[in-house]
């Protein structure tokens, strides 16, 4: 009998976790959704209203239309897989040199002062300002893409870690250190995962940052060695002057934006701050 009563409540248990599971993807999905329901709802009001001719802005159903023929034609998956590997090889070089960049001006206060005042004018430098002399540097490579990328993120991210060693209280070192944890143990063990929301937050702001600078360097400069990119596909609808293609350029570029933002930076921020108690 006591078995049978375990089986039951193991079982009552699985369904709870299943239903909190659902309950819990559609908060996520459903706020999203509606968004994009209601932005679409004015933009075919607008639409329908005749306020701008229909090559100036043209209908959702155009734009799907044209994001469908994209799609069918093959252009899409390629200009995706380029630009998102790109984009990806570029972020992970910028944490890969942002994160001990950070780690020493946050730590030294002569680096601090010396670098960290060109950070803060690198981190509000327009990134398109680095494709002329990239381009000119590496020519049309994906070298350039990357150069770009990277004196894009790379502030961003020194900056992120930087803000989070900040936030880190003295007392946290004084007692890794009476642990035993001194030099690169104490920033393993102590000062990365005290400063983790800080961190987390300068690796979201780089990869908005690598994103914007990548689309910019693949608007402008267009070559047969940089690939079908997204951003080859907006300055294609722009030289046809095809509207319907460029709004869908965007919709696939703002995707790819939202999907690394939900899939990847969402789920760490929540696991963070759950490990924390603040969620």
């Amino acid at each position: 009998m006591k078995d049978v009563e375990a089986g039951l409540d193991a079982l009552e248990t699985s369904a709870e976790r299943e239903t909190s599971r659902l309950v819990s993807v559609f908060r996520a999905v459903y706020p999203p959704l509606l968004a994009v329901v209601l932005i679409i709802a004015v933009w075919q009001v607008l639409y329908v209203a005749k306020i701008w001719p229909d090559w100036k802005l043209p209908g959702p159903s155009e734009v799907f239309t044209s994001l469908k023929s994209t799609f069918s034609s093959g252009d899409a998956w390629p200009s995706v897989g380029h630009s998102a590997e790109h984009g990806a090889i570029g972020f992970a070089a910028s944490v890969a040199i942002g994160t001990p960049l950070g780690l020493l001006v946050g730590r030294f206060r002569l680096v601090r002062a010396g670098v960290g005042p060109i950070l803060s004018g690198l981190q509000s430098l327009p990134s398109v300002a680095w494709v002329p002399p990239a381009l000119m540097f590496f020519g049309p490579q994906p070298a350039m893409l990357y150069g770009v990328v990277l004196l894009g993120a790379v502030p961003s991210i020194a900056v992120g870690v930087v803000s989070g060693l900040d936030q880190v209280p003295p007392l946290y070192l004084r007692v890794g250190r009476n642990l035993g944890a001194r030099g690169l143990a104490s920033v393993r063990y102590v000062l990365l995962p005290a400063a983790l929301p800080g961190y987390l937050a300068g690796l979201r702001q780089g990869w908005a940052f690598a994103w914007r600078s990548l689309l910019a360097a693949e608007i402008i400069v267009q070559s047969a060695d940089l690939g079908h990119s997204l951003g080859f596909l907006l300055k294609n609808a722009q030289d046809s002057n095809d509207m319907a293609g460029a709004f869908a350029a965007i919709v696939l570029i703002l995707a790819v934006g939202v999907a690394v933002n939900q899939l990847l930076f969402v789920p760490l921020e929540r696991r963070v701050l759950r490990s924390r108690g603040l969620a």
